[in-house]
């Protein structure tokens, strides 16, 4: 993958704070990561437990979804372009109690 230039200033423009922005964007990164992990694992659990002659048409089904997944853009990438989009919704601990 090639490497793209961030406009950190644009990212900072989100939220005021460029740490704050980080967090953001690191926690909707592994949400994304835990999200599509659990879709890869429901995906190859239909595999479990054939028998050993159906062994090599099931492997090329596993290897073309798990790459499926490989090929899809990083998930930091992904939660960056969310955020710019407007599309991650996050709030501060401290407004929870109100």
């Amino acid at each position: 993958m090639a490497i793209r230039a961030l406009d950190v200033e644009k990212l900072q423009d989100v939220t005021g704070n460029i740490y704050e922005t980080i967090i953001i964007l690191s926690k909707r990164a592994r949400q994304i990561s835990a999200r599509e992990k659990m879709e890869l694992d429901e995906k190859l659990k239909y595999f479990e437990g054939f028998d050993e002659e159906d062994e090599f048409s099931f492997n090329e089904e596993q290897e073309r979804i798990s790459r499926e997944y490989e090929l899809k853009e990083h998930t930091t990438q992904r939660s960056i372009a969310e955020l710019l989009d407007g599309k991650v919704n996050y709030r501060y601990p401290e407004n929870l109690q109100d």
